[in-house]
């Protein structure tokens, strides 16, 4: 696991940063957790373009991540660490005695060969990779794939190198620091994973050109300014206008700097002890 820079003979390499994926598994995905992936182009059910600038990015099939870990008390072996396109972190292929087989994500810690376990109970071994309710979790450990509803599945702290820790015990209620700086209760029956995810170098990439975007389904993103009065508030007039509007605004008019657009009365509001910081 590391970064791989190249010596500058092309434009494209010359500011490239990208993973030696020196920490995969050779051999391809699990034939049997994968299924098709349909490329949206931005675009929703009534074909309507919903996210800009999007489209034209390479092939991929999806991996079934198992973010429930509701296996519990069943001993799992870990087979191989793979990449996933769908996910900044590297993936893990795990097989239970019954020759089941799933994919999780994959801690930094966690190599082949390894033991894992999902449990309710507390005399499981604080480690890597083993799953449990964040009540028998002790303070300040490290973990990620963190529910918000119990028996939800995992929904905090799944991108490459994050984790949450956990602050304090209070009743039905647990304290966790966020990857954002943001301070918030979740439930005790709540889930987690121990550890902190792989790939931590993910955020020292650079992909170096413009055509890497394209592969990842990023098209190029042109400014409001440069655009006719038809298609953005600040398009329009002869060369470099001033801005017409008084503010900076979204094509549909919504202020685009220091509005706030969180509802007020917010069901979440109750959870959060300290906003994120900035």
């Amino acid at each position: 696991m590391g970064i791989k820079r190249f010596k500058p003979i092309t434009g494209g390499l010359r500011f490239a940063a990208l993973s030696d994926f020196k920490e995969l598994t050779k051999g391809k995905p699990e034939k049997s957790l994968l299924t098709p992936l349909k490329s949206t182009g931005g675009r929703n059910s009534y074909g309507r373009i919903t996210v800009r600038f999007r489209g034209g990015r390479h092939k991929r099939m999806y991996r079934l991540i198992d973010f429930k870990r509701d296996r519990i008390d069943q001993p799992a072996k870990v087979l191989a660490i793979e990449y996933d396109p769908n996910r900044s972190c590297r993936i893990a292929l795990i097989e239970y005695a019954d020759k089941v087989k799933s994919y999780i994500l994959a801690p930094l810690e966690l190599k082949v060969g390894d033991k894992i376990v999902s449990t309710n109970t507390a005399e499981v071994e604080i480690r890597a990779g083993n799953a449990m309710p964040i009540k028998r979790v002790p303070l300040g450990v490290a973990i990620h794939n963190i529910e918000l509803k119990p028996g939800k599945g995992g929904q905090m702290a799944r991108s490459a190198g994050t984790s949450a820790q956990l602050m304090a015990k209070d009743g039905v209620l647990a304290q966790l620091r966020l990857p954002s700086g943001e301070m918030r209760k979740v439930y005790m029956d709540c889930r987690c994973t121990i550890g902190q995810l792989g790939n931590v170098e993910h955020e020292t990439i650079c992909l170096g050109k413009a055509g890497r975007a394209r592969w990842l389904g990023w098209r190029g993103h042109v400014r409001g300014a440069v655009m006719n009065p038809v298609d953005h508030p600040h398009g329009g007039g002869e060369g470099k206008t001033p801005q017409g509007n008084p503010h900076p605004v979204s094509p549909w008019g919504q202020k685009s700097k220091g509005l706030r657009t969180r509802k007020p009365k917010k069901y979440s509001n109750q959870f959060i002890v300290k906003r994120r910081t900035k």
